[in-house]
This record gives structure tokens, C-alpha cells and sequence, in this order.
């Protein structure tokens, strides 16, 4: 049973790891900072599979264990004194299929972190409701307020910014 959930794991994690990079800067917002959480994701999934007691929840499993991690870099961030040049800017990460904009990622930067984690998952991602409930450990009806509430603020900062 557990060789069949390795595999499993293993087969997902390489079949989806641009989808695992792409959440990652979408937290993120730096390709280093991307790369070493989807790192650091896999190597603690790959050393913890065996607490997968369900081979169905691996993509939701997996998915925790990515935002934790992106979070986790977002905290050491905030905590960290950067000295030297600030001149350079990085670039964004640009997928043509998702076709995400700059100015939607603006907008969508300036909700809370929750409401901005539930929206980056239902339509970059394209999870159900339900898995995203069991990624961020809310309530399903939480789940679909805060979704609601984001679409909400993001429409009314977008039509602002059009004025």
C-alpha cells in the first residue's frame, strides 16, 4: 500500500510541478523564492508520504504543504534586513495559459493573504471549493464567503482603477 502511495505521489509531483511553481510565485512574487518552496514542498512530501492515509488526498496533501512552505518564506521575509542595492527588479513569472496580468496580481495583492490564497487557488488553479476547504483548513462555507467577499473587493478595486 505504501509503494502504491509513493508512486502516486511521485507520478503527481511530476506531472504538475510548473502547476507547483506557478502557485509558488503567485505567493511569492520571486523566482528564488518560488523555486526553494516548491523544493523544500517536495522533499518534505517525499519524506512524509507515508502519513497519507488516502491516496485520493494527495493533490489537496500536497497543496497544504506548498502554501505552509510559501507562507513560511513570506514570515522569514518580513523578518529579514536586506542590505546592498535595492535597484534591481525582478521579473515577473508570466504563464501563456493562464494569461495572468500584472495589474490583476496588483489588485489581487492588496487582499488579505487568506482571501488571496482561496482566489489564487480557485482560478489559477482551478480547485473545487471543497479542496481548497481541505488545503487551508477552513470551513467550506468560510471557504465560499471569503471567495465571494474577494470577488467583490477585487471588482469594486478594478472598476476604481478604471476611473
Amino acid at each position: 500500500m505504501k509503494q502504491i502511495v509513493y508512486e502516486k505521489l511521485v507520478s503527481y509531483i511530476v506531472e504538475n510541478q510548473n502547476r507547483f511553481y506557478r502557485v509558488a510565485y503567485s505567493y511569492t512574487r520571486r523566482q528564488e523564492d518560488a523555486l526553494d518552496a516548491v523544493q523544500t514542498t517536495v522533499c518534505k512530501a517525499l519524506e512524509s508520504y507515508e502519513a497519507i492515509k488516502n491516496a485520493d488526498a494527495i493533490k489537496t496533501w500536497f497543496y497544504r504543504i506548498l502554501i505552509n512552505e510559501c507562507l513560511t518564506i513570506l514570515k522569514k521575509r518580513k523578518k529579514t534586513v536586506l542590505l546592498g542595492d535595492y535597484s534591481q527588479q525582478e521579473e515577473g513569472y508570466y504563464d501563456k495559459d493562464v494569461g495572468q496580468k500584472e495589474d490583476i496580481n496588483d489588485e489581487l495583492s492588496r487582499l488579505e493573504p487568506d482571501i488571496q490564497g482561496i482566489i489564487r487557488l480557485r482560478f489559477f488553479e482551478e480547485l473545487t471549493l471543497k479542496e481548497i476547504s481541505c488545503i487551508t483548513g477552513m470551513n467550506l462555507n468560510t471557504v465560499k464567503t471569503k471567495l465571494y467577499r474577494g470577488l467583490e473587493l477585487l471588482k469594486e478595486n478594478i472598476q476604481e482603477a478604471d476611473l
